[in-house]
């Protein structure tokens, strides 16, 4: 009997790490959050992280977002220091060899805007030109760079209208009116700045919790082609509610051929904003099982992603949250509804006494199942003063799907680190997915996949009806369904190439649901490639 029990155990406990951190040559980077005793609640929200391939040469690129410098009193106007390169956002070339090299100043990054707390990034070819353009988040304004092509990038925010205010968060781009241009989607924390700034439970003297400053409304752009945006927030209906937003995904949840808009808010009931298919959106997340835990209670959300975890064809939804709330995991059960799920997939046990940020439900050993990876960390620096259980630094998390439930498994990496943004991305095009973590006040973390012996398949959209990019198709292979797009986590952005893990399938059927409404079909494709689909010009 000990002996079957040993073996059962080991079958996860004793695997191999699914990961080995490595440092590549030239990817070198400091974040900078700038902690200051006076304990202001930005300090411990930053830093975005995307994986992107912006010169069209094969391999992905990393852009890092900087956050900057904070007095313990500043002085108004506050600049952050933007200008220092100490404080600057940065950009990474990918090399043939794998390592990377440095080419901020040159592409035209060195300069983040002065005033502006650098917070998260989207990335996605907006003006469908063929080269992927970057957004990134600030407290402050944000700032739309658009890609030339030359391996450069311009500065086009006042031109487009996308410059926003506040405290912005995550981002991401997606087509919500399926006219072939991507519109942009923008979260927004809270009312906030140094100045108004507060701490909480004193004498130990501790980042307040959100609930002490007011709540805000999140940003909707609709993009009109010509490398302009407008404004349409109220007009569809997404400033009509406030919340205190972190992270956001999309995904067509109800099947009506329209993406929709889940967001994480912290400490307050989520939003799923349902695409009325006319511009205007419903906020019903009550109404679908989404807003609030099992027990009615409202949770700390953070990251997010909205995808199909357990191969039902349906998307789910999954929000990391802060230790004693355990990581929400909604079922899709069809007919616009939701169930709570977490305990039933194992999430319970391996989540309840931690804090997550970036995630992402991806299939890292190519088993046809998607797997989990969350970035991890607390809040507060000094949580242990008020609870010794909690814990300020964690090692990221790793669970592995068995058909439908979660397993913690050995992320390869034990020290404890302050965990928030994670991109996904095939970095080394060996089939495998990896990640990329960031880390508050510290050094990125590359996650690079051992790999293994299972088939793969990983296709890159190119849309011609549609969006460029292909965001907001569904592809569905060997009974998968994977939604196109980039967004998701937590500040971050990811590989837009579509992946898929085949088990030991030597074939693949593919099939691709265009946002233009045009469906296309491959059958017999070979795996263990990269594979290109261009969107036909007509149905078929």
């Amino acid at each position: 009997m000990f002996k079957r029990w040993l073996l059962l155990f080991c079958a996860s406990a004793c695997a191999a790490a699914v990961f080995e951190t490595v440092k590549p040559p030239g990817l070198d980077f400091l974040h900078q959050n700038s902690p200051t005793r006076q304990k202001y609640l930005v300090e411990t929200m930053g830093g975005g992280v995307a994986l992107l391939d912006y010169n069209n040469d094969g391999l992905l690129d990393v852009f890092l977002v900087n956050s900057g410098k904070i007095e313990d009193r500043p002085r108004a106007p506050e600049t952050f220091a933007r200008n220092d390169p100490r404080y600057w956002n940065r950009l990474f070339r990918q090399n043939p060899d794998g390592s990377f090299t440095d080419v901020t100043k040159q592409a035209g990054l060195a300069q983040a805007g002065e005033g502006n707390y650098g917070m998260g990034v989207a990335a996605a070819d907006y003006d469908n030109d063929g080269y992927t353009d970057l957004f990134v988040t600030s407290l402050g304004k944000n700032v739309l760079y658009h890609n030339n092509g030359d391996g450069t990038f311009t500065d086009v925010t006042a031109r487009a209208g996308v410059a926003g205010g506040g405290w912005s968060v995550s981002a991401g781009f997606f087509d919500y009116d399926n006219d072939g241009k991507l519109d942009l989607f923008v979260t927004r924390y809270m009312e906030w700045d140094t100045a108004h700034s507060k701490s909480c439970n004193e004498p130990i003297h501790m980042y307040c919790p959100p609930g002490e400053f007011p709540a805000t409304t999140n940003l909707l752009y609709h993009n009109l082609g010509a490398g302009r945006f407008q404004d349409v927030s109220a007009k569809s209906g997404i400033a009509a509610i406030k919340g205190r937003a972190l992270g956001v995904a999309f995904n067509d949840y109800d099947g009506d051929g329209f993406p929709d808009v889940f967001v994480a808010n912290d400490g307050m009931e989520e939003f799923l904003f349902h695409n009325n298919g006319n511009g205007a959106f419903t906020e019903k997340a009550l109404d679908a099982g989404v807003a609030l835990s099992a027990d009615g209670s409202p949770f700390s959300g953070m990251g997010v992603d909205f995808r199909d975890y357990d191969n039902d064809g349906r998307p789910d939804i999954l929000v990391t949250d802060l230790a004693r709330q355990t990581y929400a995991l909604f079922h899709n059960e069809g007919h616009g509804t939701f169930q709570y799920q977490s305990l039933q997939a194992g999430l319970g046990a391996i989540s309840s006494g931690s804090s997550g940020w970036g995630m992402r439900f991806e299939d890292f050993d190519n088993d046809g199942w998607k797997d989990l990876f969350v970035a991890q960390g607390h809040v507060m620096d000094n949580v242990e003063k008020v609870d010794p259980s909690l814990h300020w630094l964690e090692p990221p998390m790793l669970a592995l799907n068995q058909h439908g439930h979660f397993e913690r498994a050995d992320a390869g990496f034990p020290t404890p680190v302050a965990g928030r943004g994670a991109a996904f991305g095939d970095i080394n095009n060996d089939g495998w997915t990896d990640v990329l973590m960031s880390v508050l006040g510290g050094r990125p973390i590359l996650f690079r996949n051992r790999g293994g012996t299972n088939h793969w398949l990983t296709i890159t959209l190119r849309g011609t009806q549609s969006n460029r990019d292909g965001f907001g198709a569904i592809v569905k292979v060997n009974g998968q369904t994977q939604y196109a797009g980039a967004a998701g986590s937590y500040l971050s952005s990811s590989d837009k190439r579509v992946h898929f893990g085949l088990d030991q399938a030597a074939k693949a059927d593919v099939e691709v649901q265009w946002p233009s409404g045009i469906d296309q079909k491959l059958t017999g494709v070979a795996v263990d490639r990269f594979l290109t689909i261009r969107e036909p010009e007509n149905k078929q």
